[in-house]
């Protein structure tokens, strides 16, 4: 029997971490072969080489997508989007996979889509029939459009795909993949965690052994004019909390750069507490930094997924998120820095909450698996009403 072929693609930090779970399933599934693409971000010298965690990992790379993926403006972004169909039209030609499979909702995941479909090509669509703001929220509804296969996280999920006319038989309610890792952890083993910040962080040192604060905050596409604003709402916020904190960069989206002067001033403060700034983290060490936080502030999905998973309290600052389906532990809040601080006082004041599985309960990657080498769906599509 010929092994089904199986292409992912993974573009940024948190690809990875999402996909990691499934990419060993695929390698170990024996009527399944794993075609492992890089590009975009984990191809950019200004972030840790992934390349060589990956392989470490033990998978091997069939490919890259080499395609600018600094998005500091709208129109940077489309040219990107442009550059990332051609060169996966390429790869797709070259490695002839069976199924494509596509994550969640960024600008990329839609040039993916549009190769896959101008080819031939089945589409696997992870993480769909969800709701947020910015263009992810367009991005991730036309990829639905596009696929095959729909690996949901949760019924809330499901139900939307299917009213957008999805045949009931594609749909998977499977969560997201990333639980499967964090389930699998022993959070109170700090130590490679704290090796990390020692050597790849910059600023002043934190203490994980104490209180502390985690932040995630990435530009807005759709307002990304505002993105310094917002940015220094937050920073203020911080700066009045006054525990010490470890802020995680943002994605290289439109408004990205505006963190810089942000935090170099911040960080410069003598009234601001310790700042320590990451570009990135294995899941395996983010895990255990949320779960050792005593809040997480910002508008990453991280806060909506694996934090309610977790029990790590929320709070989700301005539209980012809007509409997505939330677990007990998130607050959400605009971008007015009073309203910050008294949302993070709130949730500090609660402490952890219950472990939630609205987001999946860590079986992910061996069930997309076995779906994918059972399931061989009709390449012609038709809506379903």
């Amino acid at each position: 029997m010929t092994r089904r072929r199986i292409c992912i693609v993974l573009t940024t930090r948190g690809n990875y971490a999402k996909m990691k779970s499934v990419l060993l399933a695929l390698r170990s599934h024996a009527n399944l072969e794993l075609q492992l693409l890089i590009g975009g971000a984990l191809l950019n010298a200004g972030f840790e080489d992934y390349r060589k965690v990956i392989e470490a990992d033990g998978f091997a790379i069939a490919g890259e997508l080499k395609y600018p993926a600094e998005g500091g403006t709208p129109g940077s972004i489309s040219r990107a989007a442009a550059a990332c169909t051609a060169a996966a039209t390429e790869l797709f030609e070259r490695l002839a996979p069976d199924i494509v499979m596509v994550i969640a909702d960024r600008y990329e995941a839609l040039s993916l889509a549009h190769a896959a479909l101008c080819m031939n090509i089945r589409i696997a669509h992870l993480e769909g029939g969800e709701v947020s703001g910015s263009i992810d929220e367009r991005i991730r509804h036309a990829i639905t459009k596009l696929a095959h296969l729909h690996f949901v996280a949760n019924d809330d999920a499901a139900t939307r795909v299917l009213r957008m006319g999805e045949l009931a038989e594609s749909v998977f309610v499977t969560g997201t993949p990333t639980m499967d890792l964090i389930g699998a952890l022993d959070l109170e083993d700090t130590a490679r965690l704290k090796t990390t910040l020692q050597r790849s962080g910059a600023g002043a040192p934190v203490d994980i052994d104490c209180d502390y604060i985690v932040v995630s905050q990435h530009p807005v596409v759709t307002e990304f004019e505002h993105a310094a604003e917002y940015f220094r709402s937050t920073a203020a916020a911080v700066r009045t909390i006054g525990l010490p904190v470890v802020w995680i960069l943002p994605n290289d989206d439109a408004g990205a750069s505006a963190l810089q002067e942000v935090l170099a001033e911040l960080q410069q403060d003598r009234a601001a507490p310790p700042i320590r700034t990451l570009k990135s983290l294995l899941i395996e060490d983010y895990a255990v930094l949320l779960h050792r936080s005593r809040c997480l502030l910002g508008n990453t999905s991280s806060g909506i997924r694996e934090a309610a998973f977790l029990g790590v309290p929320v709070v989700n600052v301005g539209t980012r998120q809007h509409g997505r389906q939330r677990g007990r532990n998130v607050i959400d809040a605009g971008y007015d820095t009073a309203g910050i601080v008294t949302a993070v006082a709130q949730q500090i004041e609660h402490g952890h909450y219950e472990s939630d599985p609205l987001y999946g309960s860590g079986n992910t990657g061996a069930m997309i698996a076995d779906i994918l080498a059972s399931i061989w769906p009709d390449l012609q599509k038709t809506i379903a009403y």
